[in-house]
């Protein structure tokens, strides 16, 4: 878990001067490959640094397994939450368009468990045309899978680059208060891609000409 001072001073360069947002080259076809800055935090976030990685269509963010495990009685929630930055060179005119990511529940009989996502860009929540959650009750011990349509308008960067962040806020939760004894309930969140290592969120782009 990182110090809370870190947190807050991460988030004021990001919100207030947006440092070190790395310049993309852009390509009729969509982005050229290029590596963004990643900042998370959260109790569950994995030790290790997050990355960007945008090539072509896809912002690809990788970093390690993030899960949440109850023994009984216990309810454990672990959190962990992205901050991306992204330029957009002059010429294109980009819209996201959905957010991918999938995982593995676990639910012994008495148990739950819980996935909560909320996607914003430039600090606003962003409106969503499928659910970005979900509850896995008593029971369900399967993989599971999201590919969650975005509504937003298109970032217009025809004449001028154009600066922003993406978040991607992210909360596990599993209870184990009335499972039997010697058994968990377990949520995690996996690798969609490892061509280009451990990537656990992608945000997809449309391109449309100026």
């Amino acid at each position: 878990m990182k110090i809370l001072t870190g947190i807050i001073s991460s988030l004021t360069l990001l919100s207030l001067n947006v440092v070190g947002l790395s310049q993309v080259q852009a390509q009729t076809t969509g982005f050229e490959f290029q590596k963004v800055p990643v900042t998370l935090f959260g109790n569950g976030c994995p030790d290790g640094t997050a990355e960007g990685i945008l090539n072509g269509d896809t912002l690809s963010i990788t970093f390690d397994q993030f899960e949440a495990l109850a023994s009984p009685p216990k309810v454990v929630s672990a959190s962990c939450n992205l901050r991306i930055g992204l330029n957009v060179p002059s010429g294109l005119n980009v819209q996201p368009i959905s957010v991918n990511y999938l995982g593995f529940a676990d639910v012994p009989t008495g148990g739950s468990a819980n996935l909560n996502v909320k996607i914003l860009f430039q600090g606003q929540e962003v409106p969503t045309n499928d659910n970005p959650n979900a509850t896995f009750n008593s029971g369900f011990s399967d993989v599971w899978n999201k590919n969650v349509g975005i509504v937003l308008g298109t970032i217009n960067a025809c004449k001028n680059p154009v600066s922003s962040i993406f978040g991607i806020n992210t909360n596990l939760t599993a209870r184990a208060t009335n499972i039997p004894p010697n058994q968990e309930t377990q949520i995690r969140i996996d690798t969609i891609d490892t061509t280009i290592g451990p990537v656990l969120f992608q945000i997809k782009f449309a391109f449309n000409p100026c």
